[in-house]
């Protein structure tokens, strides 16, 4: 067996049987010398799996913990993504999905290593769900990510670099509260202790963030939880468009596709109705509007007619017609 990741797997579910394993056995079964075994064996302590040794004639190898769970070689980095997948998935309104990643998480947790645990755990408790925010984000590093995750866990101060959405610099020294997984972003809720107040940052623009082994003060958030403060904020701060579209299809083909309430869709006749929907991206509503599959005329606002005159543009242009002006 010459792929070392899957012999170290085939390994490491070899030695999780209640028995010792003699060094020539276990190079017998994987087809590789005995040097090669202690190598790997090596390789399963640098992980942190607890393999024991016993010498003499009838000695070998056993592991001591996770006997009765799967084999699992995960580094730190791929230990933090299971984790924050299987978290995110806990939180997410998809059927059948929550109970089934509360399962795994619980077992990935059992067979890691000490150290992945208290990582993990951190990670854990330091993080709520917002799953109503959209929009993607940035790669997040993890180291970064469980060094902020370990600060709201233990309640230590924190120092970290910051770029801002203009790209200006600064150092900032927080008593951190809570990171919320918002989609495809995180963002770390946190006292300022420079200037006195709540923030929000985004951590794929955190940098270096360092635990200064300060306690931080508990405050009151000004809001039930930390998804709430972040999702005002958020909300607060986008700017929200009003859209008037007459569609051509019956009412009851068009509620709910452009994320409106049913009062929001007015029928005119059987084959069309009236639309008013609230977004603060038009890209996205021009682009549902598109997705519909329908004939429909934008009454307001005038930037929304602009945005699909763009599109429009662009697909002309894409497939060689004419140019639309």
């Amino acid at each position: 067996m010459t792929d070392t990741p899957g012999r170290l797997l085939t390994l490491l579910s070899l030695l999780q049987t209640p028995r010792e394993w003699p060094g020539s056995e276990l190079a017998e079964r994987l087809g590789v010398s005995p040097r090669t075994i202690r190598r790997d064996v090596d390789r399963l302590r640098e992980l942190g799996y607890p393999v024991q040794a016993s010498m003499g004639a009838i000695g070998g190898y056993r592991l001591a913990a996770g006997k009765a769970m799967p084999p699992l070689l995960l580094d730190d980095e791929e230990a933090v993504a299971i984790a924050v997948g299987l978290r995110t998935a806990a939180g997410r309104a998809v059927a059948g999905i929550e109970e089934a990643s509360v399962r795994a998480l619980t077992k990935l947790e059992q067979v890691l290593p000490s150290r992945l645990r208290q990582r993990v755990g951190a990670l854990g408790a330091a993080t709520v769900a917002l799953p109503e925010l959209g929009g993607g984000g940035d790669p997040v590093d993890p180291e970064n990510l469980t060094a902020i995750a370990a600060a709201v866990a233990t309640g230590e101060r924190l120092r970290f670099g910051y770029v801002a959405h203009d790209g200006a610099e600064s150092r900032r020294h927080v008593d951190p509260h809570r990171l919320v997984a918002a989609r495809h972003r995180w963002y770390l809720v946190a006292w300022d202790n420079e200037r006195a107040d709540w923030r929000i940052f985004r951590v794929d623009r955190i940098t270096g963030p360092q635990r200064t082994g300060a306690r931080a003060e508990r405050r009151e958030l000004p809001a039930a939880d930390a998804a709430e403060y972040v999702r005002d904020k958020m909300y607060s701060l986008a700017p929200v468009y009003r859209a008037v579209v007459t569609v051509r299809a019956p009412a009851a083909a068009i509620a709910g596709r452009l994320g409106d309430s049913p009062e929001d869709v007015e029928a005119l006749g059987p084959d069309s109705c009236r639309v008013r929907s609230h977004s603060d991206t038009l890209d996205w509503l021009a682009l549902r509007l598109l997705q519909l599959g329908h004939e429909f005329e934008v009454h307001e606002p005038p930037e929304l007619v602009e945005v699909l005159r763009g599109f429009a543009g662009r697909a002309t242009r894409a497939t060689g017609g004419p140019q639309v002006h």
